[in-house]
């Protein structure tokens, strides 16, 4: 539970750094009819000035140079828990369909060079019916998502009653319950659930 409470702190404090945000950290309004990228950008990132050179940058998870099908999936939020039940033969189709537009020499990669021709040539990446394509970790997308809007630097602990927050925080309980599990395993010599039945000691 203590580090529960710290980690809690310290999202009052990242909000902190992050300064004022109503002078624009806070998620840019777009328009409904925006294409995909706009409103990823505003939804996940919260910013509404970039170019195809920026998106093409933050969304090279390994910057390596390239988007790998992994990655075009990542950035469609289809490593995310709220695409879990979106079938395998639907990201097969959508990794197909998105690297015969952008992967121009059909090398099974994508590089900067291509994604800024396909843009530069009046293309923006389609909207594939995922959603907006949350792809950062449990921290990232509970502050951006959930801390930002309805919490800010004035919020106590026991104002973090949002099924959002209980959800989120309970998560922090369970690993650090089985950190806990793990490390009185490891100081174990034997651990005793591992020797099947038949061995163990009776009595």
């Amino acid at each position: 539970m203590h580090s529960v409470i710290l980690v809690a702190a310290g999202l009052v404090c990242r909000v902190l750094g992050h300064g004022d945000h109503s002078s624009g950290s806070q998620k840019p309004m777009v328009d409904e009819g925006a294409n995909w990228m706009t409103k990823h950008m505003a939804e996940e990132h919260h910013i509404s000035d970039f170019d195809a050179s920026s998106f093409f940058v933050l969304h090279d998870y390994d910057a390596d140079g390239h988007w790998e099908a992994e990655e075009i999936l990542r950035t469609y939020g289809l490593m995310d828990e709220s695409n879990k039940g979106v079938p395998q033969s639907r990201r097969d189709e959508i990794q197909q369909s998105l690297l015969q537009l952008l992967d121009t020499n059909k090398d099974g990669f994508v590089t900067r060079d291509e994604f800024v021709a396909f843009i530069e040539a009046g293309n923006t990446l389609p909207d594939v019916g995922t959603g907006p394509g949350h792809h950062g970790d449990d921290e990232y997308e509970y502050e951006i998502h959930h801390w930002e809007k309805y919490h800010d630097e004035n919020t106590r602990l026991e104002d973090l009653t949002h099924p959002e927050d209980i959800e989120h925080f309970k998560k922090h309980e369970m690993l650090e319950d089985e950190e806990e599990r793990l490390e009185m395993l490891n100081k174990m010599a034997i651990v005793e659930d591992n020797i099947p039945s038949k061995f163990r000691r009776s009595g």
